[in-house]
């Protein structure tokens, strides 16, 4: 048992090695640079090695991309149990939203395909951990809005409201950082608190 628990923790360690490996190649050279070879070079194993582990570059990919989004859920969790009332949550798991993209600017590159291809899109329909994002913050959304169905088209509106402004604003700085850190920020602050504004008048305006 012992040494069949150790030739796991050892596969363990050089899947761990591999997924490293590939992350440092994306931030010296950019996600177009990454090849399975430079991932085998830069661990020093043989390429077939590599493919023991992952059949493919998109496999690879697709892992890093879940574990991208792992991080970042866990963020917003994180972010919103910091708080009590919906406005404060969704302000707090926003700004998460926000630090993580610069935080781990090549995983959130991967899981947007920003100056990059996205994983296969099949695949990223399946991917469990990407539609964590939405469950979190649109649960938050339906409470400020009193609304149950989390699918219903108002919160659908509201999370790509947000999403659309946000996402956009972090790919422009991403790409090309032209503003400063602070006007960025407050941009952000303005973007977030002015549609937050917008559901709060919907709901007083309805009840």
């Amino acid at each position: 048992m012992a040494s069949k628990e150790r030739i796991a923790r050892l596969k363990e360690d050089t899947r761990m090695s591999i997924l490293k490996a590939a992350l440092h190649i994306a931030k010296e050279e950019g996600w177009e640079a990454l090849s399975m070879r430079k991932i085998a070079d830069a661990i020093e194993y043989t390429a077939p090695i590599i493919y023991e582990y992952f059949e493919n570059k998109d496999a690879l990919l697709y892992e890093l991309t879940r574990t991208g989004y792992l991080i970042l859920n866990q963020k917003l969790e994180e972010a919103r149990d910091q708080h009590d009332t919906p406005e404060k949550q969704l302000e707090a798991m926003w700004v998460a939203y926000w630090n993580f993209a610069f935080l781990k600017k090549e995983l959130y590159q991967l899981m947007f395909g920003i100056a990059t291809n996205c994983i296969n899109c099949t695949l990223m329909s399946k991917m469990p951990e990407a539609e964590r994002q939405w469950d979190i913050i649109a649960e938050v959304i339906g409470k400020m809005m009193h609304i149950e169905d989390l699918e219903s088209e108002e919160i659908c509106v509201r999370y790509y409201t947000f999403w659309s402004v946000i996402h956009g604003l972090i790919s422009i700085n991403l790409l090309s950082r032209g503003s400063s850190d602070e006007m960025n920020r407050q941009v952000l602050m303005n973007a977030i608190t002015g549609i937050i504004r917008s559901m709060k008048d919907q709901v007083a305006a309805s009840n």
